[in-house]
């Protein structure tokens, strides 16, 4: 059954057709199981190629599960975790990361996704008081929920900042190719370069499927991890269908391609409707999601032609995704749609 595509989520998008015909060609005979395979080598050394020969990533299955288990790898359970509070770790993860850790989360207010060293100052207290969960990780999200992104030097900071502390710094990157592209630098030159510590890479927003990784730029955090990626239900008998989309993913820089593409469609859709009088767009259109207060009168009326999630429903903001997927045509039916309820009022 085909759908048309909304702009709900880059999740909704379907996989990649380079992504399928990879996934095709390594269904061939039999290999070893668990990752002990040639396809898992070769998209370790892909990750090595743009993170840095240094880097050790793990394959894993699920953005939720990158997130809890860098978490595990990073901090005890009596350590806090400090992230905005839009953070996914935070309003979308139903509490996996306190259950399955033991840490507290510490959500900072922000405004617009993005933490500073100045908002996390006063929680720097109780080190040592046996009393109080003990700051252990600062969690950043890049791009961020709300669509911005945080500059590589600000991210410099801020590890230097978490160092300071004894923290370690963790990125949850579920949407970094995006923020890649539009930054125009490496995967390498915003994480490892930036004094990231363990990052949740992800690939499934940016047309992959059941494909996401950690990856570690420090050894010595990683030395445990085969056994937290078991114990996390994370570690694939048949592995070399998870690395095959990343082998996809880098060859020929296809996560650039489709990152570039969907940015590309959010500024489309931004230059649209950016100077229509009833719109309101409360972010910055840095990456692929826009956020906009439109009239509440018509959110459900254009969800019926276009899916779409709102955002914060007191005040009729919306969230508009584009993915690698959208169209020009998409954008322009979308556009008149809209413009068409604001006119029926």
């Amino acid at each position: 059954m085909m759908n048309i595509r909304g702009f709900a989520s880059d999740n909704n998008a379907g996989a990649s057709p380079e992504v399928i015909r990879k996934l095709e060609e390594v269904n061939q005979g039999h290999v070893v199981g668990y990752g002990d395979d040639p396809y898992t080598a070769a998209a370790v050394e892909l990750f090595r190629k743009h993170f840095g020969q240094d880097a050790i990533p793990y394959l894993v299955f699920t953005g939720t599960a990158a997130n809890v288990l860098s978490i595990a790898a990073g901090g005890s359970p009596f350590n806090s975790v400090f992230c905005a509070e839009t953070a996914h770790i935070q309003v979308d993860e139903c509490g996996a990361p306190e259950r399955f850790t033991g840490c507290k989360l510490i959500p900072v207010s922000t405004g617009n996704g993005k933490i500073t060293p100045s908002m996390l100052t006063k929680h720097m207290t109780g080190f040592g008081f046996e009393h109080h969960s003990q700051p252990g990780i600062l969690s950043i999200s890049q791009t961020t929920e709300m669509g911005t992104l945080y500059q590589a030097d600000e991210i410099r900071e801020l590890a230097e900042f978490a160092h300071k502390y004894g923290m370690i710094l963790h990125m949850d990157g579920a949407r970094l190719s995006n923020a890649a592209a539009a930054l125009g630098l490496s995967l390498k030159e915003i994480t490892r370069d930036a004094g990231v510590d363990i990052l949740s890479f992800g690939g499934t927003k940016n047309g992959l499927m059941a494909a996401e990784s950690v990856v570690f730029f420090r050894k010595e955090l990683s030395e445990t991890f085969k056994y937290i990626r078991k114990q996390g239900m994370q570690l694939a008998s048949k592995m070399r269908f998870v690395a095959a989309q990343f082998i996809a993913f880098f060859e020929n820089d296809l996560w650039l391609e489709n990152a570039r593409h969907a940015n590309t469609m959010a500024q489309k859709l931004y230059e649209a409707i950016k100077d229509i009088p009833e719109i309101t767009i409360t972010q910055k259109v840095e990456a692929n999601g826009i956020f906009a207060i439109i009239p509440k009168n018509i959110i459900s009326r254009l969800q019926e032609e276009f899916f779409f999630y709102v955002w914060n429903e007191d005040r009729g903001e919306v969230r508009w995704m584009t993915s690698f997927d959208t169209t020009d045509t998409d954008i322009e039916n979308f556009v008149k749609v809209l413009k068409k309820l604001l006119a029926s009022g």
